[in-house]
């Protein structure tokens, strides 16, 4: 959470913006964190875990700006994001909900960044892996990955709207405790008319398996979320609601039973993108391994073993990060970043679990 606010402030220095954190009863120090480090973050504390969407809905209730934007505190933004989706909206006729292409913590493109509507055909055709004629794909192929067009649903790690357009469709259906809520959402403001843009020339990090792991209890909510979209607004008869019910419990439990463990990579050489020689030598000491200073010129030319690149955010921007990390991205290449002024580094080298954060 607290280089996803770094990065925010750098972001919003030219806008009249405020930022507001909803805690769900979190147990670590996060709440501390935010009072000590950002005293001007408008901090919300709940006493008990509301859900994704109650607690959003909060913080859009109590904004004052004509736009929101809905992050996940497992996101990076580069510090002209916002200035450029503000810029982008303002042309975009009818404009629902807009949200950026995002990329992991490995560099490489999410594709649940721009999905079509799942209905129960297109479900079917994603759960099973199996075409039906026309019937759409579950994410929107339509649109190339670095495109910009009308998309369906849009993802909820990251989005914006205008509060207004929020506010009017209720916001977030709090029926669903978490996953789910914004396919809901996108599905709402296209059924009042409104247009959902995807803008693939817009990219943020989501290293996304910092939020959740793909444990039984994800399988379970994820799998549920599902149901309870397709009960409100597909729902067409018994025998093919009790079909697809059936079938995703089914895939639920075989989910739940398969092991999402990642096991530990093996680095042959640390490199860090820096000027610093102290943060140099304290992380090697952490690691207990070198760790050798590069500049960006040098790094396409670090060899061919399995490499793990950190990013001093001291010395080069989050804007210069992201685009590294794109530019980079290999089966050879693993991230981690130093936020500014930190004694951590962190980043993910999987797009389906848990990530990692190196105190030094």
């Amino acid at each position: 959470m607290e280089q996803c606010i770094y990065s925010v402030q750098e972001a919003i220095m030219s806008l009249d913006s405020e930022i507001i954190v909803v805690d769900n009863n979190s147990k670590d120090d996060s709440c501390a964190m935010i009072k000590n480090h950002f005293p001007d973050v408008i901090l919300v504390e709940n006493k008990e875990n509301l859900g994704f969407a109650k607690a959003n809905n909060q913080g859009v209730e109590m904004a004052k700006g004509e736009y929101v934007c809905i992050l996940n505190p497992d996101t990076v933004v580069a510090s002209d994001t916002f200035l450029k989706m503000i810029k982008k909206v303002e042309q975009l006729p009818e404009f629902g909900l807009v949200g950026p292409r995002l990329i992991d913590g490995t560099g490489n493109f999410l594709p649940e960044s721009k999905r079509n509507i799942p209905s129960p055909l297109t479900s079917f055709r994603r759960l099973f892996g199996i075409k039906f004629g026309k019937v759409k794909s579950y994410y929107a192929d339509h649109i190339e990955e670095t495109g910009i067009g009308d998309v369906d649903i849009l993802v909820g790690a990251f989005f914006m709207s205008k509060r207004d357009a929020y506010l009017s469709i209720d916001g977030f259906d709090e029926d669903y405790f978490m996953y789910g809520e914004d396919i809901d959402l996108s599905y709402k403001m296209k059924k009042i008319g409104l247009q959902n843009y995807y803008l693939g020339d817009i990219t943020a990090i989501h290293y996304k398996g910092e939020s959740t792991d793909r444990n039984s209890v994800y399988i379970r909510r994820f799998y549920g979320a599902m149901r309870l979209f397709y009960k409100k607004h597909f729902k067409s008869n018994v025998v093919f609601d009790v079909l697809v019910s059936v079938a995703i419990r089914f895939l639920s439990v075989i989910h739940s039973l398969r092991s999402h463990s990642k096991g530990k990579r093996i680095i042959d050489q640390y490199f860090l993108v820096s000027e610093n020689d102290s943060i140099a030598d304290k992380i090697s000491i952490k690691l207990n391994t070198p760790v050798v200073k590069v500049t960006l010129e040098s790094i396409p030319n670090l060899g061919d073993r399995n490499i793990e690149i950190i990013f001093d955010n001291d010395y080069i921007t989050y804007s210069q990060i992201i685009n590294q990390m794109q530019l980079l991205k290999n089966d050879r290449f693993t991230f981690k970043i130093r936020p500014k002024n930190c004694n951590y580094i962190v980043g993910s080298d999987f797009s389906d679990g848990k990530g990692e954060v190196v105190i030094f």
